[in-house]
Formats: structure tokens, sequence, C-alpha cells
């Protein structure tokens, strides 16, 4: 499916350490054809890390899509009635935002902007990235999977020997991902050694 013309949601959460991964994947939805959207939560925008301070994502995100990042969920909650998406990445999704998305919280404007746009039934994608997906967690993720108009880029264990219970999306297979998503299909497999991949 060609994405050229595509309004595409971006939302990117709390997983510092996956930006890279994830960045090379918003320029080539970008070149690609379709209008990126990005949307970050407040994490995002204020922290810094050992890779890279908030400030400095948010510019490179800004830069290769064009657009400023929308930041505030008042500014999210228009991508349901009034400027609606054709999809809704977000990717990476940490732990802690898909418990709260699993459980109908909406505290961020990446989970408002999924609310928006499962409103209006068209498709979420969402890019795993958490220690915890074979744990606690593990009862959101299958409730996410399990809901109607969500996908998932494929994940799998990235570091089965030292964290048994991680779980991170092949990034590599976004645009993959986002264009089956938009015929209404999951991608497949989902689950794939992701740690032998990337």
């Amino acid at each position: 499916m060609s994405l050229q013309g595509k309004r595409i949601g971006f939302g990117l959460t709390g997983s510092h350490c996956t930006y890279d991964a994830v960045y090379p994947e918003i320029k080539k939805l970008v070149d690609a054809g379709a209008e990126v959207i990005p949307v970050v939560t407040f994490t995002v925008k204020s922290t810094t890390t050992r890779f890279g301070a908030g400030e400095e994502w948010i510019e490179k995100i800004e830069e290769v899509t064009g657009r400023k990042v929308i930041d505030t969920i008042v500014d999210a909650e228009p991508l349901g009635p009034k400027l609606p998406l054709d999809c809704m990445v977000i990717s990476p999704l940490t732990g802690n935002s898909m418990s709260k998305m699993a459980n109908a919280l909406t505290d961020s404007p990446v989970l408002m902007a999924a609310k928006a746009t499962l409103r209006n039934g068209k498709p979420v994608v969402l890019g795993i990235s958490t220690n915890d997906a074979l744990g606690l967690n593990g009862v959101n993720l299958m409730r996410l999977m399990s809901t109607k108009n969500i996908y998932f880029i494929p994940y799998g264990q990235d570091d089965p020997e030292k964290k048994p219970n991680s779980m991170v999306a092949r990034m590599s297979s976004l645009q993959d991902t986002v264009e089956a998503a938009l015929e209404g299909k999951q991608l497949q497999p989902v689950i794939v050694e992701r740690f032998r991949d990337e």
C-alpha cells in the first residue's frame, strides 16, 4: 500500500534507549510520502539521559517531519474529530504507557492521540519497548493484542539471558506494519527473534 498523502501520527514515549532505532523509521515514512505528525509524552520532552537531551530529540523529530511536535493533551485531542489521522503509531511504547492504554487511562498527549484515532475507527500501531512484557505487564500486552484496530510491530526478547521479561519491537518492520494496518491486517509473524535481528 502506498503511504503517499497518508496522515500518520507518530507518538514517542520515554524509552530513551530506543530513539536511535525509531528515528530512521520516521524518516522512511516521510520519504514514502506520508505526512507525519509527531506527538510526544511529557517525559520525552523534559528528560535528559545518557541517550541525549529531550530538547535535542524534539529538534531532530521536528526537522525530519517538518512539523512542530504536539506536546499537550489539548493539542492532541483535535486529531480525533477535527484533524483525523489515517493511522497513529506509538513507537517506542513503554510498559508504563502500555499499561495505561490497556486500562483506558489518557494522561499524555500520545495516549490522547491514540484514543482519538481509535474513536474514529482507524488503526493504531504499537512498537513496544518494555522490561516487563513477560512479567506484570503481560496481561496489558495481551489485552491490547486482542483489541480491535490495534496492531503490533513484530516484537521479541531483546536480551533473554540478562532481561528475560523484556521485549522490544523490531523497529525495522515499522513501515511494513503500518502498511498492513491500513489494510486492516496484522503483519505476521508477530513474535520474532528480535535480538538476532538488530
